[in-house]
Formats: structure tokens, sequence, C-alpha cells
């Protein structure tokens, strides 16, 4: 069969998607912290998240792959990016992929083309979940207060990225930059740890980016 068999557009039209965190207001608070702000956080949101699987140790996978969005497989425990384009490794067959919104759709027929024949599996996900970026010095101590995973750089260098346990529920923590995190959440949990966010957040100052 086909890798291209029922494919369809998921995205809604412009103005009617609405992100995880839309009840929040963040759009409201930007501009509004306090002075001195040690951690700034950013809902990247109603971007497109596809679920790809596949032979990692398949040269002709990877291949097909890195022809499609010029990225390598990344290896356990990481991820690779390119622009707003990011590649995470979940499994030993499983990846996260996020692409910009809106081009989640032509993502998937790309890729799905690229590896006709194959024994491989693209799963838009994009409306369960979102992204939150948190960027600051004081990032990796609301971090240390939220998971019981070792956040220290020794341990986690820019390009890591992990599921764990984050404030009694789960998530998938990444470290973009030396004081860059990002958060992958659930849609069911959005709303919780948003207000987690806040309360852990508070000492240090937080403000929103748009």
């Amino acid at each position: 069969m086909s890798n291209l068999s029922n494919v369809f557009q998921q995205r809604p039209d412009a103005g009617r998607a609405e992100s995880p965190l839309h009840h929040a207001g963040l759009a409201e608070l930007v501009g509004k912290g306090p002075a001195h702000t040690g951690v700034t956080l950013r809902e990247k949101k109603l971007l497109g998240h596809l679920v790809l699987r596949g032979d990692g140790k398949s040269a002709e996978f990877a291949g097909s792959v890195h022809q499609v969005l010029g990225l390598e497989l990344p290896s356990a425990l990481m991820l690779v990016s390119n622009g707003d384009t990011s590649l995470q490794w979940l499994a030993p067959d499983e990846w996260l992929l996020i692409v910009p919104g809106g081009s989640e759709y032509e993502t998937e027929l790309k890729l799905r083309e690229a590896l006709n024949g194959q024994h491989i599996s693209v799963v838009n996900v994009s409306g369960g979940q979102t992204l939150v970026e948190l960027s600051g010095p004081k990032v990796r101590d609301v971090l240390m207060k939220s998971t019981s995973y070792d956040v220290h750089p020794l341990n986690f260098p820019v390009g890591k990225a992990v599921g764990s346990n984050f404030a009694k529920s789960q998530l998938v923590i990444r470290r973009t930059g030396e004081d860059v995190w990002e958060l992958v959440v659930r849609r069911s949990f959005a709303d919780y740890i948003w207000l987690w966010l806040q309360d852990a957040s508070a000492e240090y100052g937080l403000a929103i980016k748009a």
C-alpha cells in the first residue's frame, strides 16, 4: 500500500485554530512583567508536530529523511534543527518533527513520497501539543524545582532532549541554547503547566514574550 494513502489536510482555516494555551491570554501579558526578569516565556504556538517512525539503522531511511528535511537523524536523547524545523529522538525507531505552522501537511506528503515502499509511519499530532520556550538566567532554577531530572549543564548540554516528569505531570524538556529551553506540552496539561510556571518563576520575575 502506498504511504500516500489516507493523508489529508488537518489544519483548520486561519483564525479558527486555537493553541493549547489560548485561554491563558498570553498576548495580553506581553510587556506587563517586572522590570527585572529572570525567566521569559513564549509559546511557540500552532507549529506543525509530526511523529515519524521507521528503521533508524537503515541507511535508506536516514537518507530519505535527510533528502526531505536536510537534517541527519539525531542520536539517542538528542535533537537537531535547521531554522524553525527540528527533529528530536524519542525512541530507537521514533522521532518528533516540528515544522513551521502550516507546512506540516506538505512536509508529511514529501516524507511519505520519499519513504514510499519502506515500513514507516507519519502521524500529525499538531493539535495535541504545544511548544513553550523558556529563556533567561533563572530558567535552570525553575527546572530544578519542577523535575527530578538532572538539568546541570554537564548532564544536559545544548541539543539534548528528554521526556521526564515535570510538576507531577510529564512532558519533554529540550535545551536549545545556553539559557534557552523548550517544553513540549500535551494539550491536556497546558493550563496546569502554565499555572505551575507562573508560581515557580515568581521569585525570579516572569515576563511574557510574543
